[in-house]
């Protein structure tokens, strides 16, 4: 008597691919609900009333904290972070998304610019235009208008969703997720300490970054799951 596998009739159907692809994970599409969840909530506390919302109090204690001196490693670190979000910070996806159109991963390439589209436009910026908070007395560096939620912030966060994703192998995105999230805090840190934002800006701006890119990865994951199962099944072709 023969042993069969019995395959699900949805996989049958849908073809061997579809057997193994792995289904898109409930909790990233829930922590990333909960991340944009809560910057729109900041936003629309902060839109109530932006000279003065109620926790107004506690980002100026924390100004008063970060008042100086305004020198030494503190202030290389933060030089260094400032241009990273801005020059820098579009120069590295950019090369990043150059790379990927060169080993044609379409599915990564659509992701980044997927990323981006409702990070950094969608999100941090229809907020900024949304809510329109005015910024900290005399900050130490050139900034746009509105100060709710922090771009440099939001673009940290971001970057690290995006390379852990498409650069980081699975096994080891636990220690990136670590490294990222001391990355991202550091930014915080570094925004509030050049008097640039609120310290509230920067917990929404790092809360809309992140919430977007893993909005993103959600949508994108069956897609990239294909591209990379591709890629193994083409890989020993190319070694014959």
């Amino acid at each position: 008597m023969s042993r069969h596998t019995l395959t699900p009739p949805r996989a049958a159907a849908a073809g061997p691919r579809a057997a193994h692809r792995p289904p898109r994970s409930p909790g990233t599409l829930l922590l990333a609900v909960l991340l944009l969840g809560s910057a729109a909530a900041l936003a629309l506390t902060v839109r109530t009333d932006v000279a003065n919302p109620p926790f107004q109090g506690a980002d100026e204690r924390w100004l008063e904290w970060m008042g100086g001196p305004h020198e030494g490693l503190p202030a290389a670190v933060a030089a260094v972070l400032n241009w990273f979000g801005g020059p820098l910070g579009v120069v590295v996806p950019l090369a990043l998304l150059a790379f990927l159109l060169v080993r044609r991963r379409w599915a990564s390439a659509g992701f980044l610019l997927g990323v981006y589209l409702v990070g950094s436009m969608l999100v941090v910026q229809g907020l900024k235009h949304l809510v329109d908070r005015p910024r900290p007395a005399n900050p130490m560096v050139r900034v746009d208008h509105g100060s709710f939620p922090s771009g440099h912030a939001a673009g940290a966060a971001l970057l690290v969703v995006l390379v852990g994703v498409l650069l980081v192998p699975a096994a080891r995105r636990r220690a990136w997720w670590a490294g990222g999230a001391v990355f991202t805090l550091a930014m915080m840190w570094s925004r509030t300490w050049l008097h640039a934002h609120w310290l509230s800006d920067t917990v929404a701006g790092a809360a809309a970054g992140a919430g977007a890119a893993l909005l993103a990865w959600w949508a994108f994951s069956p897609a990239l799951a294909r591209e990379h199962d591709g890629r193994g099944r083409s890989a020993p072709a190319e070694t014959r």
